[in-house]
């Protein structure tokens, strides 16, 4: 299989540049994959949509500040790092520019020296082991000099940080938001629970994984970079009375599948486990646990479209897509959303 089979026409104006306000006015497109329909709804429209006995599985993780810019130390040259995932207390995993003048032993500091970082290393796919030394604490000094990571394709300024989280974030350690997350309100999901939908909460921390591009067109040649993921036995047992009683698995968002898909077996139980994982769901992939996505519009070409395509056809996929770009749907982090039943 090909990565050109996962392109499609998209005009940039429909590149979502802010978010809609509120959350759930966003549009919702609704695919049903037993006869092929497709309905337009509002995101508020969502409980119709949904049974009492389902669980509706969500990703709690936090996205952190994680864009730092700063020199380096000894020529004043602009440096910019993006922090993937924490490998130690005070070690990370980075993306840097640029890369040619960040090599082992350079030192970058940042908001005039209350945070420096040691590059101690290279990492794959071009990145960087990153140690870092402060006075106080990490996350304050974080939280004080950090830039939430919007996409490239955001030019928009973000006036409100808690826009580009989920009003359920509660564990700190993503480098992109669950994008599916951000259509919910509070009131929404009180909706949700008081129909008889178990909303149950697991943890992927966003990472390389998720966005990095395919830069193979023979997609048996692209690796997945691994990403974090904890499901309690809390939620596991939830999820599988769930689905034991007739009702369905929704996953909110593609890392609740690619966590799920990673610990449930062919036998359709879901085991609790954290690790990593770096599962690449493409067409011809047997899903084991998701019944239903919500998800929003992806870019051309990326493993996210190809998750899709593995659920609803890849030929059915950018048919619905075209349909939506016909629809003036608003695409990507801050767009609308699809619902895949």
């Amino acid at each position: 299989m090909k990565t050109s089979d996962f392109d499609y026409e998209l005009p940039q104006e429909l590149i979502a540049q802010t978010p809609i306000e509120p959350r759930d006015h966003s549009r919702l497109l609704v695919y049903d994959r037993a006869d092929r329909s497709v309905r337009h709804l509002h995101f508020y429209d969502l409980p119709q949509l949904l049974r009492a006995g389902d669980a509706l599985v969500i990703n709690e993780t936090k996205v952190i500040p994680a864009r730092l810019l700063g020199q380096k130390e000894d020529t004043g040259v602009p440096v910019e790092l993006l922090l993937l995932k924490r490998l130690e207390r005070d070690v990370w995993e980075a993306l840097v520019r640029p890369g040619r003048r960040l090599r082992p032993g350079t030192i970058c500091v940042f908001g005039e020296g209350l945070l420096r970082a040691e590059i101690i290393d290279n990492a794959e796919d071009g990145g960087r082991k990153v140690r870092f030394h402060y006075q106080g604490v990490f996350e304050e000094i974080l939280d004080e000099l950090g830039q939430m990571p919007l996409p490239p394709y955001i030019h928009e300024k973000l006036m409100d940080k808690t826009r580009y989280q989920t009003v359920y974030a509660r564990e700190e350690g993503s480098a992109a938001a669950p994008t599916a997350g951000l259509h919910f309100t509070p009131e929404l999901l009180d909706r949700v629970r008081g129909m008889g939908v178990d909303v149950v909460p697991i943890v992927l921390h966003v990472g390389l994984g998720t966005f990095r591009p395919v830069k193979t067109e023979d997609l048996s040649q692209h690796h997945m970079h691994v990403e974090h993921y904890e499901v309690p036995s809390e939620a596991a047992a939830r999820i599988n009375a769930a689905r034991a009683s007739g009702g369905r698995c929704v996953c909110v968002g593609t890392t609740s599948v690619r966590t799920l898909e990673t610990v449930t077996g062919e036998d359709g139980i879901v085991r609790a486990q954290s690790g990593d994982t770096g599962i690449f769901i493409t067409p011809g992939y047997a899903f084991h646990a998701t019944d239903a996505l919500i998800t929003n519009f992806h870019l051309p070409q990326s493993t996210l479209l190809m998750l899709i395509s593995a659920l609803m056809g890849r030929e059915e996929a950018l048919r619905v897509y075209r349909e939506a770009v016909e629809e003036r749907y608003r695409f990507f982090s801050f767009g609308d959303a699809m619902l895949i039943l």
